[in-house]
């Protein structure tokens, strides 16, 4: 099964300057939760804002430059993968960045998106969700405290047959 995960805002802001415009723990530990011990699928501009693997997963990094070889994981060039992913055994997550995201909505079959109710200044977005073609499975607002000081929830998505 081949899954997205996105964190983004009201605007479908996702990021700004190749980083996250905003600082949501309760964010990260979801991602965690979600994808350890699975694998994960990533633009090179995505990994590159990481820095490095995230532990306890295999990475996946799709990237049209035949010199790039970071250490640690599996740099794929053929964008045909997803579509493998997604009859394989298992969950597999694209994590980004924008457009991977554009490549990935049509054929992906659930959405993990934690939906940040505020706006941010952003040059990277979320496509629109085709409303016919997704429903709500569930949704849990986070905890607002002083570590994640924003409204947000955990929203879970199934493509509809």
């Amino acid at each position: 099964m081949l899954s997205i995960l996105v964190t983004h805002d009201k605007h479908r802001v996702i990021g700004s300057n190749n980083q996250l415009p905003w600082h949501l723990p309760e964010g990260l530990h979801f991602l965690n939760k979600v994808t350890t011990k699975k694998t994960i699928i990533m633009g090179r501009k995505t990994f590159e804002a990481y820095g490095k693997p995230l532990p306890n997963r295999k990475t996946i990094v799709l990237t049209r430059d035949r010199n790039y070889r970071p250490y640690g994981v599996e740099v794929v060039r053929n964008f045909n993968l997803l579509k493998l992913c997604k009859d394989q055994p298992g969950e597999y997550f694209v994590i980004g960045g924008e457009e991977l995201f554009r490549q990935a909505l049509s054929i992906v079959d659930k959405l993990y998106v934690i939906y940040i109710d505020k706006s941010f200044d952003g040059d990277a977005y979320f496509p629109e969700l085709p409303a016919d073609e997704w429903e709500l499975l569930s949704e849990k607002q986070g905890i607002k405290d002083e570590k994640n000081p924003y409204d947000y929830y955990f929203k879970t998505y199934i493509r509809r047959k």
